[in-house]
């Protein structure tokens, strides 16, 4: 990154920043990681968040990225797999407001701008959706959404196996399917099996993996051949109000996410050889090669499946 990239003085509490001010301040420079950006517009055309809640004091959020970036200085892609829990451990909050885009906005844009332009600049700038995009493209709602949807209770391992390969973050991630939390450890089981056995081109299995199993069902489908169980939602609202009192996430080990329920093995284990006869059967589109026309290629929430994979 340029080094006239600089981290500005960093609001100490998270806002909300409308989608139409990334718009208007958002420039080339900026994705290029050479201008600064705008700190005091941004700020003035920002929202608030309740007060007095240490969940959104911005310090512990910016010392993880400050941790990553020294952790993985020749690996970027690496980091993933680190920050992804300790986002979710430390930035807790529902679903609800994780949806907001307006947050991760600021997150991008005021707090931590120069992580983005490190960890997702190309050749020349960085994809505009890595600032302001969807919760599957956005630098930190992605890895936020990976650890929520791919954790399994308060078990993060999961987590760290879905950032091993940037397919699942790309394609699976994107999936309403993956709501289902047996599908998405089934998923994951899968993943965690081509990586033990070294397979090559496993980004590729796995976005057929992800094709097929999301052309083959859907949520309600998958919930009756493998139900899930109920979570405890209050386990969740407590965990969130822990984080009033809770010490910062360790930087050495995995940390406790909320304990609302693990996932049912026995759901997972009725899945599995479906996904894995899935997989045999799916057309495998290596890197580099064009979708034949006899490949349907399921177009999840509006977007393509592959459209953005090439996103650094």
């Amino acid at each position: 990154m340029s080094s006239r990239t600089t981290v500005g003085d960093v609001p100490p509490i998270l806002g909300l920043l409308p989608d139409g001010a990334v718009t208007k301040y958002l420039s080339r420079g900026m994705l290029a990681g050479q201008e600064n950006p705008p700190q005091v517009a941004l700020r003035r055309a920002s929202g608030s968040l309740p007060e007095g809640q240490a969940r959104w004091s911005t310090s512990p959020i910016r010392a993880l990225f400050n941790e990553a970036m020294r952790r993985f200085p020749d690996d970027r892609s690496a980091a993933d797999g680190w920050l992804a829990p300790r986002l979710h451990a430390t930035l807790r909050m529902n679903r609800a407001e994780a949806a907001d885009g307006a947050l991760w906005n600021h997150l991008a844009l005021l707090v931590a701008p120069d992580y983005v332009v490190w960890r997702h600049k190309g050749k020349e700038v960085t994809p505009t959706v890595r600032f302001s995009g969807p919760h599957y493209t956005q630098a930190f709602a992605r890895l936020w959404w990976a650890a929520e949807l791919f954790r399994d209770g308060e078990d993060y391992r999961p987590v760290e196996i879905a950032c091993r390969v940037q397919d699942v973050l790309n394609t699976t991630l994107r999936l309403d399917v993956m709501d289902h939390r047996p599908t998405a450890q089934a998923v994951l089981c899968i993943v965690r099996q081509l990586l033990n056995e070294g397979t090559s081109g496993i980004g590729a299995r796995v976005n057929a993996l992800s094709a097929a199993v999301n052309a083959a069902g859907s949520t309600l489908v998958y919930d009756v051949l493998a139900p899930d169980a109920p979570i405890d939602h209050d386990a969740l609202h407590d965990w969130i109000l822990d984080a009033e009192d809770s010490p910062a996430v360790p930087w050495d080990r995995l940390p406790d996410g909320p304990d609302d329920g693990s996932v049912p093995r026995n759901a997972i284990d009725a899945l599995r050889p479906f996904f894995e006869k899935l997989l045999l059967e799916a057309p495998v589109r290596e890197r580099g090669t064009k979708r034949t026309d006899d490949v349907e290629v399921p177009q999840p929430r509006g977007v393509s499946l592959f459209k953005e994979n090439a996103i650094p």
